[in-house]
């Protein structure tokens, strides 16, 4: 048996500590989003064509996608459904979502957009459903176990009528009794927008209520008086806070970066939200 001195025990200990330091600081480089995953809405890119939208992702270094009907329409074609995976798989994006989707109590339907949405391999729908869609959705996210992520939207109309599932307290007074993977994809958008009729809603406490409901995040800013989406931290939207709230809760879906201004051509608006994210992560880890 050969004994190892004291000063060679100090100097592996030391070794190996340095090695461990080096290992966490890759580790944090590899993953600039602090844990969280986070990618784009499609609709984001509405005005390019899905490979010229898979691109501009790529380019930016998210790896993940919310895919709408225009970039991903449903279809029971396995050729198409295989098509738009390998050309996601070229471009290093993985689909986790899609929406938004309306849901209605035609059963049958919904298991159609259900077994679509298998083949894709997603964890969520963003959903606008209808309110006697719920007992069709319960059967069909316990089958499935794909989550419902209810969306709200903003007002909307000239008077400015609240969209049917514009909070969280809304969406949760639905769903309480339901499926457990029936919750909500907070749009922190069209909260913001919702705020100015109730100037109780803050953006971080809605995502504090969602607790274990919060299957997936749409990230956006707005400014109310220009009405218009800005990036975020530029308007209304703490970024900060929200991202607080949604390590409280171990939020674990999808944050889908949507940028609706600028549509031509939103890519350098789009980094700019990344790089505000990310550095709003990075204190916040």
């Amino acid at each position: 048996m050969h004994l190892i001195d004291r000063r060679s025990f100090l100097a592996a200990g030391a070794g190996s500590l340095a090695l461990a330091a080096t290992s966490l600081a890759d580790e944090k480089k590899a993953d600039p989003f602090g844990g969280f995953k986070v990618g784009a809405q499609s609709y984001t890119f509405r005005e390019f064509k899905l490979e010229q939208c898979l691109s501009r992702m790529k380019k930016l270094g998210l790896k993940y996608g919310e895919f709408y009907q225009q970039h991903c329409p449903q279809t029971e074609k396995a050729d198409a459904i295989k098509a738009f995976l390998k050309l996601c798989k070229e471009y290093d994006v993985t689909p986790l979502a899609w929406g938004v989707q309306g849901f209605t109590k035609d059963h049958d339907k919904n298991k159609k957009i259900f077994d679509f949405g298998k083949a894709l391999g997603i964890k969520m729908f963003s959903a606008d459903p209808a309110p006697d869609s719920f007992d069709s959705l319960d059967k069909l996210c316990d089958e499935y176990k794909i989550a419902i992520g209810i969306h709200p939207h903003g007002p909307s109309g000239k008077k400015g009528e609240l969209h049917r599932w514009w909070s969280a307290e809304v969406i949760l007074k639905a769903v309480k009794d339901r499926h457990e993977l029936i919750g909500a994809c907070l749009d922190t958008g069209h909260l913001i927008r919702c705020a100015q009729l109730d100037k109780k809603l803050d953006v971080a406490q809605q995502v504090r209520l969602m607790g274990k409901r919060n299957f997936g995040m749409h990230l956006k800013d707005h400014d109310n008086k220009k009405r218009t989406d800005v990036v975020i931290g530029k308007g209304s939207l703490d970024v900060p806070a929200v991202i607080k709230a949604l390590r409280e809760v171990k939020f674990a879906g999808l944050i889908s970066i949507e940028y609706e201004a600028n549509a031509k051509e939103p890519t350098k608006d789009v980094q700019a939200c990344i790089d505000v994210f990310q550095e709003a992560a990075k204190k916040q880890a």
